[in-house]
Parts: C-alpha cells; sequence; structure tokens
C-alpha cells in the first residue's frame, strides 16, 4: 500500500490527540476480561470506514482497500470488519526482594474473523515453535521468543515477556499477550476468576461512538508496583483509598467535527475545582500558549499551526462533580488538509524526482596544429 508513512502519520497524531461521555453494550468478551489497569480501546472498524474516508483522497482510500482484500485472503482478516483492538495492563506489587515487577500486557481483538482459524494458521507456521495446552475448554498456544529470552538472561525485567501466548476467548475474538496474562483471561473467561472490574470497562465504553479510548487509575498501579500497599508477601491493605487519577480520554466523531474528551477524576468536588482553577489560570498565559504552539508544530509529528491554533481555542475545561472534564473540538477539515499537505510531495522533492538529468555539456576543444 503506497503512503505509508501518512497513514501511519495520521494514526500517530490521532493517538496523539485522543483525549467522551455515554454507555454503550459492552462486547462480552471485554467484560470477561481479567482484571486490568490500564485499558487502551481502538476501533479500526469505525477508525476506516467513518473518519479515513473524510481526511484522505479517494484514491488513497482505494489502495488501502485494496490492500485490506489482499490481506483478508491471505490471512483470513479484513481490518476494516475488525470491530475492537483491546490493550490491558496489569501492574504487580514487588517480590519479597523487593524487585519490581513488570506489568502484564494483553491485546484482545475482536471482529468479523474465525479466531481458532487464525490459532491454527499460527500453529502450522510456527510447527514446533509453538506449543498448546488445554485450559478447561480454552486451548492455549504459546512460544518463546529468542530474542527476548536471550537478553532476559541479562535484565531479569524481561523474564515475564519470555513466553508469549495466544488464545481465542471466543469464536470471533483472541487475546494475546505474556503467558501468565493469556492463563488468567482463559481463566476469567471459562470460571469467572478474577475478572475486571464492571467499573473500568463502563469507564472505557462511555460513547456510542467512540473510536479510540483509554482509561485507566495511574496512581493505584505506582502505589501497588511500588510496595505502597505492601510487596507479595507482606501487604499493606487499606493504604489507598482514592479514585484520585484514575483517568478517561477519547476520540469521536461529532458531526463535522473530530471531537476529543477526557476527565479526571479528583476525589471530590473541592479538590475538582481547585484543580481546574489552577489549570485554568495557566493555560491563560501567553506563555503557555506560545509552548503549546511550539510543540505542536515541531518535530517529526508537527501539525500545522492552524490546526494547534484551533485545539488551543477550542479547548474547554470544567469541574463536573468530583471531575476534571476536559473537551475540544476541531473541525475534520483541518484534518484533511493536514494529511493532504503531508501527501503532497514537496517542491524541491518533486523537482528532484521528476525533472529530467540535463547531459553535461562539453566545451568544445579546438585543435592546433603543432609547429615544427
Amino acid at each position: 500500500m503506497k503512503r505509508k508513512p501518512s497513514i501511519l502519520l495520521l494514526l500517530v497524531a490521532l493517538l496523539s490527540f485522543a483525549p467522551a461521555a455515554f454507555s454503550q453494550a459492552i462486547p462480552a468478551p471485554l467484560a470477561n476480561l481479567p482484571e486490568a489497569d490500564v485499558l487502551i480501546y481502538i476501533s479500526p472498524q469505525r477508525t476506516i470506514n467513518d473518519f479515513l474516508p473524510k481526511v484522505m483522497p479517494a484514491k488513497e482510500v482505494a489502495e488501502m482497500q485494496t490492500a485490506f482484500a489482499d490481506m483478508k485472503k491471505s490471512v483470513g482478516v479484513d481490518p476494516s470488519t475488525v470491530e475492537y483492538v483491546v490493550i490491558a495492563l496489569r501492574f504487580h506489587r514487588p517480590t519479597g526482594d523487593l524487585s519490581f515487577v513488570p506489568p502484564d500486557v494483553m491485546a484482545v481483538v475482536g471482529g468479523d474473523f474465525s479466531s481458532e482459524s487464525l490459532v491454527t494458521m499460527a500453529q502450522l507456521a510456527l510447527q514446533d515453535k509453538l506449543v498448546t495446552e488445554k485450559h478447561g475448554s480454552k486451548t492455549i498456544a504459546s512460544m518463546v521468543v529468542g530474542a527476548i529470552a536471550k537478553q532476559a538472561e541479562k535484565t531479569p525485567f524481561l523474564k515475564p515477556f519470555v513466553n508469549v501466548g495466544a488464545v481465542a476467548l471466543t469464536p470471533n475474538s483472541l487475546a494475546i499477550g505474556n503467558l501468565g496474562y493469556i492463563k488468567a483471561a482463559a481463566e476469567a473467561a471459562e470460571t469467572g476468576t478474577g475478572r475486571i472490574k464492571p467499573q473500568t470497562i463502563q469507564s472505557l465504553m462511555r460513547d456510542p461512538n467512540v473510536f479510540m479510548a483509554a482509561t485507566g487509575a495511574p496512581f493505584l498501579s505506582f502505589a501497588r508496583s511500588f510496595g505502597l500497599l505492601g510487596t507479595e508477601s507482606a501487604s499493606r491493605e487499606g493504604r489507598f483509598d482514592t479514585d484520585f487519577g484514575n483517568f478517561y480520554v477519547a476520540a469521536v466523531i461529532s458531526g463535522a467535527n473530530y471531537s476529543m474528551r477526557g476527565a479526571m477524576h479528583a476525589d471530590n468536588p473541592d479538590t475538582a475545582k481547585i484543580i481546574t482553577n489552577l489549570l485554568s489560570s495557566l493555560m491563560n498565559m501567553d506563555e503557555f500558549k506560545q509552548g503549546f504552539k511550539e510543540a505542536a508544530t515541531a518535530g517529526p509529528t508537527a501539525i500545522p499551526d492552524k490546526t494547534a491554533q484551533a485545539i488551543l481555542q477550542s479547548f474547554k475545561m470544567t469541574a463536573r462533580e468530583s471531575e476534571i472534564v476536559f473537551e475540544a473540538d476541531v473541525p475534520i477539515q483541518l484534518f484533511a488538509d493536514m494529511i493532504r499537505e503531508q501527501m503532497t510531495p514537496k517542491k524541491d522533492e518533486a523537482s528532484s524526482t521528476t525533472a529530467p538529468k540535463k547531459p553535461a555539456t562539453r566545451r568544445p576543444t579546438s585543435r592546433t596544429k603543432r609547429r615544427n
């Protein structure tokens, strides 16, 4: 597929600005996930079918659809029919020797495909490298990642990621991640043990039309990982009983706008108002506005100045009960203009690639007769 850098730039831009608000039907595989501290949700189906055609040239969209059709033939999955991709992270308490334990990581994919067929294809491709084991009625396929295993000999931090596993949670959903988390996912789906809290999923899926969202509890994750709640061998329960810092961010198409929404829990209404007033004062400073523009328009993911201005001007922050709510609405046309500009070759590039090189002209040489 041509213009891959441009499409990648678009996705990076969307993720960079993804920060909405109402409950939708939660897919069963997500409600049956194991406990998680951070969740990131992406809807490829909505992004590809609803958003990209509004910001990309028709030719580019056609090329993308052709590439997806070829992918469907080769691996049986069309990205435009993938309903959701959810990245889950689960943090742990330190070990008894006070070593930091890295979080479990898992990706769950659901949509119009056969998860069992994908696992079978992986078994055929990897053959002896892939090991299968029964976990109730679920079959977990796992393998050792050689490069990580070699590095883990020097860096124990990587040991949990040496073994990667996959399991078909339902006929149309597949989970891939470090083996320990995959086993927890199979058990949660099978028996209901250790399932994710309903509030976490409800926070993630607030908006019925969201195509990108994230939710999590960063302060609780920090408290658990760094011993504020004790270690695996010595518990300190009851030392962290606030939802302060729990967040939600999302992106959704609202009419002709690309809308960004977010919220952070502030524990109580008074704290929410204090933080809101402080941040609002800082954001009204000319130094902040200039710094935002410089950060947004610089670097490899730079956006045009007019887009940065539109984001800044539409940004709103309010205190609602115990939450600090963030909102911004940017016309989709601005993103379309930005993508079109990125896809258009620069004049220097165009002249260097299209203008034929002129053959070097040789200056005529005059021959003189040698005099005797």
